[in-house]
């Protein structure tokens, strides 16, 4: 895939492998250094190393290289089905349950389950790493996700999360009181500049986020909350929350630095989903049970 962008006023002097990984939020500054040494980028029509210096005015050429996708292997893996017909199908995945094929994941997946499951009968618009997946929840946030069968309940699902009519609500339990009993968070998401591995709320190269909050309970420094998510941003809810005040209980990434160990990662939970039928037009819905973790921690701090 070919970027081409020009250096503004404030870009000049900057190492050219920082300048990418600022400008592509989807690179890492490994990826972008590895980019130029391999030929892939160019100044002015010239190819360039990592540590070239750009100027104010510098065309940028970037030739990000197509992924070389492995082909995910089919397992029999028990999966809890919500719902499922011959266009898609309601899964509930468990905390721990990677949900796509990734370095380090590349068994034991959500993916791998599926394609087991499927038979091969899978929407193939995400390649062949993440067949049928629509959208994503992450490592150990527990709950509901629909998965298409084929390319055009596929296309179907994604225009109505597009179009923010794709209904997505979840619980999670945060530190801390809140100060209302409701609330809605607008703040812009984006890679973070100091840890690749992690978003945050920023004006640089990010996309709107809306997240909408309401107190259910709360109890002994924590309070459980139904959350509706207008946008759906990586770690949306996470990074909301930490910018409000109230991270997540149990999150290792935007929590306190001591986790909660118990929980096991974040205390977030994909409780509710609801969406217009690709194929049939019929509108559906679906609410799942709090796991048993997210009951038990509900319990043994009294947050009734």
């Amino acid at each position: 895939m070919q970027h081409i962008f020009t250096v503004g006023d404030d870009g000049g002097g900057q190492r050219i492998d920082k300048l990418i990984a600022d400008k592509l939020p989807d690179l890492s500054r490994t990826s972008a250094a590895n980019i130029c040494e391999n030929g892939g980028v160019f100044v002015n029509g010239k190819a360039v190393g990592k540590k070239y210096k750009v100027s104010s005015g510098d065309e940028i050429r970037v030739e990000v290289p197509e992924p070389v996708e492995l082909k995910a292997e089919a397992e029999d893996i028990p999966l809890d089905i919500v719902y499922e017909d011959q266009d898609l199908l309601v899964v509930n995945k468990p905390k721990g349950m990677v949900v796509h094929p990734a370095p380090g994941n590349y068994t034991g997946t959500l993916v791998n389950a599926l394609l087991f499951h499927c038979k091969g009968s899978l929407s193939g618009i995400n390649g062949v790493l993440r067949p049928g997946i629509v959208h994503r929840i992450d490592k150990d946030t527990s709950g509901l996700l629909i998965v298409a069968k084929n390319d055009k309940a596929h296309a179907g699902l994604a225009g109505q999360i597009k179009e923010h009519s794709f209904t997505r609500e979840y619980e999670a339990v945060v530190y801390g009181r809140m100060k209302e009993n409701e609330g809605t968070v607008s703040a812009p998401i984006g890679r973070s500049q100091t840890d690749r591995k992690k978003m945050c709320v920023t004006d640089h190269c990010s996309k709107n986020a809306v997240t909408h909050w309401r107190v259910i309970s709360e109890n002994n420094g924590f309070s459980h909350l139904a959350l509706k998510l207008e946008t759906g941003r990586t770690h949306q809810i996470r990074v909301h929350m930490a910018y409000l005040g109230h991270p997540v209980a149990g999150d290792p990434v935007y929590g306190p630095s001591k986790v909660i160990s118990e929980l096991h990662g974040q205390c977030l939970h994909a409780k509710k989903i609801g969406f217009v039928h690709p194929i049939t037009g019929e509108f559906l819905s679906f609410d799942s049970e709090l796991p048993e973790y997210f009951r038990r921690f509900l319990s043994k701090n009294e947050i009734l």
